[in-house]
């Protein structure tokens, strides 16, 4: 090293040649924290890739995915002549029916959901059938079907099949349908027909179950939805009108990438705290074998700012390959994820870049390396030459500007947390909560060193030097209990969010169900209804209630009700406000209902209009027994007082309404039956295979207007949505078990270079393979189970968080599976420092000793 450069320093130039030089081209040494950033890379690219593809779909595709600028939807009526003309102020629209019903041949019936649209659908969008063909709406009796229908009904494209009275031709198979998104959940395939077809073919009767659905395309585009919506609601107050509109084209899917996104934002986070805690464990080795190369500069004339520098140098060397590697990862398993989430949200296909989300990711990347690489490399600068000879027996010692730095990047990664999150208080609580974590670990490994310095010598010699290794001079205990106690914790994660998520797929998709749900049948039609049912299922369960639509225009007190349109917001859980809603009459309380408060009113009740109401519905609008409550059926108004709240169990298969009336308050309103069918376990049978469906022909001849809906079907689709929930959770999930695995290696790996001088001094007193063997496995086995169960702790409660807040389920976990995964963690503990051990026990004491 010239005098020059010795007096000013190294310049960034001659710096990078020194570091080049010394870096391996493997990053050997320097693995660790390579595969640390690209583990929290790749996890923020593909998270925030994936999120922000979604929502640029949803966002540019609205128009599309709804079929207009504006939906306004009614029950069981179509629009009047001046509720269209109002319509037709703000631009063009189109409209329709959708409803359930009953498709069939003479040899076979299936339940479909019928879309009725007039001659101006799509407004926005195309529709395609099967090879790519452009088609319009469907006009006289032609009928484009799903695939599913199609094999239900076992016929071919051109085949004639009914739908009520009217005989129907298959003009082809749909493969395009633009708004079906919008649509929402399916109780069975799709028939599209157009709109005079629900009317000629006798399926729209006073009391029929049906939607009127019209979209509306402004003339002027600028126009803004929820101006349009506000003042439909005030020219037509009491019409029920649901809206939605181009910018939540689909509450459902905007509901749930929000849940996503937060989900996947607590795992990116998870990953990058893991991660930190890795690169600080792998910063440590890499500078602890290079401490020779530090001293000889130093010797040779290097400032403590040299060092910095060409130390610096490598370590943003390794942390930019990571972090590119990352975002490429990222990039390439973004599509594995959309194929995980295909059908229930639009993703694009194929690969995306989205610049912003991976210019996050990256930036989370590299202040992490500064963050968490900071305190080992400016440790390591604060000492002389000899010192750093002998830190292999005495540890270098603590410096506070290295604390401060670490500090600094730490709340920069808050910051740009807090600054880019669509969530600030999730985000914010979860950094305070991975603090508190951090500090709870710390704590804990003092409280070890604390413990095992108090305890009684044991008289085992080998369990005798486990025990001093905890507490003794120089060990890593503290930065073993923060590795392991979060890889660990990363485990308990996994496998609680996945049991919890099985466990709900268990309880809340029923195991057992009536085998149909059978609505629109005619009151005067019920004892005949029975009867056929009956005549092949002697044994089956039928279960028959009134159903009609109506929607709550007024609630609150006797002379002070509120006006349900003059809300400027809805309260939170009473979405029963909200357009219109399934309700029904009965004489007893309904099965799966149990009354909270008041009385249930006498079968023969001829007094004042009574009515019950679900007691989360009464706690979320303010409503107390005895208060009123009006609602608009059909155009009418009807008032009914508050006899009783209910209790409802949600999770039966059974009918449950949130409003129960008297049977003088609406039973003369036009309305029909809706029923349930269980049928005996002999129906599953090949002859009462053969039975079901001539029962479902038998309904369809005597009630054409009337659907039957396949229950196991229905279930079978819901299980297929959780369970693709499921998968994508387990694929973000598993991030941060693989950073808790890296980490897991690394602290080992990070561990074994200071037992090197341990080893060779046992190995020359004459200690056995065997026993230097069983010495680690013993301290590691001793640390590993004092962090059992705060590593269980730790991992459950980010699993409660995000189960039961951010996706509103139960929280359901299996605590076997669980137990049974963080005895696999520490079963891999113990593996990984055996594995680890083995090179120890290769080192040749002579040479060794002369390293040291």
């Amino acid at each position: 090293m010239s005098a020059d450069t010795a007096s000013h320093g190294l310049n960034w130039s001659a710096a990078w040649q020194i570091a080049r030089r010394d870096l391996n081209a493997r990053f050997k040494g320097l693995r660790l924290l390579l595969v640390c950033i690209f583990l929290g890379t790749a996890a923020l690219a593909a998270i925030g890739t994936l999120t922000a593809s979604i929502e640029r779909e949803l966002q540019s595709s609205g128009q599309e995915l709804l079929g207009g600028d504006l939906e306004v939807e009614v029950w069981q009526r179509d629009f009047d002549a001046d509720e269209l003309a109002a319509f037709e102020e703000h631009g063009t629209y189109s409209g329709g029916y959708r409803m359930q019903a009953m498709a069939s041949t003479d040899d076979a019936a299936a339940p479909v959901e019928l879309k009725a649209v007039d001659e101006r659908w799509p407004l926005y969008g195309t529709f395609t059938v099967t090879g790519g063909e452009t088609r319009t709406a469907p006009s006289g009796n032609e009928a484009y079907l799903a695939q599913g229908a199609l094999d239900r009904l076992d016929i071919e494209v051109g085949e004639t099949f009914r739908v009520g009275t009217m005989t129907m031709r298959a003009a082809g198979v749909i493969e395009t349908e633009p708004d079906r998104l919008s649509e929402g959940f399916q109780l069975g395939p799709t028939v599209l027909v157009a709109k005079s077809v629900p009317v000629e073919a006798g399926l729209l009767q006073p009391g029929s179950l049906y939607q009127s659905k019209y979209r509306i395309a402004f003339d002027n585009q600028s126009a803004d939805p929820e101006t349009v919506e506000e003042t439909l609601t005030e020219a037509f107050p009491n019409a029920g009108f649901d809206f939605r509109n181009r910018d939540r084209a689909s509450p459902g899917a905007d509901r749930f990438v929000s849940q996503m996104s937060d989900f996947l934002t607590l795992v990116g986070l998870a990953a990058l705290v893991i991660a930190g805690i890795g690169i600080a464990g792998g910063v440590s080795s890499y500078l602890d074998q290079r401490r020779a190369s530090i001293a000889t500069l130093k010797v040779l004339g290097a400032s403590s700012r040299d060092i910095v520098r060409v130390y610096a140098i490598q370590i943003a060397v390794a942390a930019f390959a990571g972090s590119f590697l990352g975002l490429a990862a990222g990039v390439l398993v973004t599509p594995l994820l959309g194929m995980a989430l295909d059908g229930l949200l639009p993703v694009e296909s194929g690969f995306v870049i989205e610049p912003a989300p991976l210019l996050l990711a990256g930036a989370y990347g590299m202040l992490v390396a500064f963050a968490f690489a900071a305190a080992p490399l400016l440790r390591a600068r604060s000492f002389p030459a000899m010192a750093l000879m002998r830190s292999r027996i005495v540890p270098l010692a603590r410096d506070k500007r290295a604390l401060l730095a670490t500090g600094i990047g730490i709340a920069a990664i808050c910051a740009l947390a807090l600054l880019t999150t669509a969530q600030p208080m999730l985000s914010g609580g979860f950094l305070i909560a991975a603090g508190g974590a951090l500090a709870l670990l710390a704590g804990l490994g003092l409280l070890l060193q604390y413990v095992a310095r108090r305890l009684p010598r044991p008289s085992n010699p080998l369990l005798r030097s486990a025990l001093a290794n905890i507490y003794r001079p120089g060990a890593p205990t503290g930065a073993l209990v923060t590795a392991l106690g979060f890889g660990l914790a990363s485990f308990v994660l996994l496998a609680s969010i996945q049991s919890a998520i099985d466990g709900n797929i268990q309880t809340r998709v029923p195991q057992s169900a009536p085998d149909y749900f059978v609505i629109d049948v005619p009151t005067e039609g019920e004892e005949r209804f029975f009867e056929l049912v009956e005549t092949p299922f002697p044994d089956a369960t039928i279960r028959a209630v009134p159903t009609l639509r109506g929607s709550v225009l007024a609630f609150g007190p006797e002379g002070a009700m509120q006006r349900t349109a003059d809300l400027e917001e809805i309260p939170e859980g009473a979405w029963a406000l909200r357009g219109e809603r399934g309700l029904t009459y009965a004489d007893a309380p309904p099965e799966g209902s149990r009354v909270i408060d008041g009385e249930w009113w006498d079968a023969d009740h001829a007094g004042e209009p009574l009515v019950s109401i679900d007691k989360d519905f009464a706690e979320a609008a303010g409503l107390e027994v005895g208060d009123m409550l009006t609602i608009g059926i059909l155009g009418s108004e009807r008032t009914a007082r508050i006899a009783n709240t209910r209790e409802i169990d949600w999770e039966t298969m059974g009918f449950n309404f949130i409003m129960v009336f008297s049977r003088n308050a609406i039973s003369d309103a036009p309305h029909k039956l809706a029923a349930t069918i269980d049928l005996p376990d002999s129906a599953d049978s090949d002859a009462g295979v053969a039975a079901r469906g001539e029962l479902l022909r038998s309904l369809v001849r005597e009630y054409p207007s009337s659907s039957v809906i396949e229950v196991g079907e229905v279930l079978s689709q819901a299980r297929v949505i959780l369970e693709q929930v499921g998968l994508a959770t387990l694929a973000a999930a598993a991030v941060a078990v693989l950073a808790g695995l890296a980490v897991l290696m690394g602290a080992i790996a990070a561990a074994r270079a200071a037992r090197t001088y341990d080893t060779v001094v046992l190995r020359v007193m004459g200690a056995s393979r065997r026993q230097i063997l069983g010495l680690q496995l013993a301290e590691y086995g001793l640390i590993a189970a004092s962090l059992a169960l705060v590593a269980l702790a730790l991992g459950s409660a980010l699993g409660w968080v995000i189960i039961t807040q951010l996706f509103e389920f139960d929280w359901l976990p299996d605590w076997g599976a669980v137990l049974s995964v963080l005895g696999l963690g520490l079963a891999m503990v113990l593996a990984f420092a055996l594995g680890g051990s083995l090179p120890l026990l290769r080192a040749k004491p002579a040479q060794a000793l002369r390293e040291l």
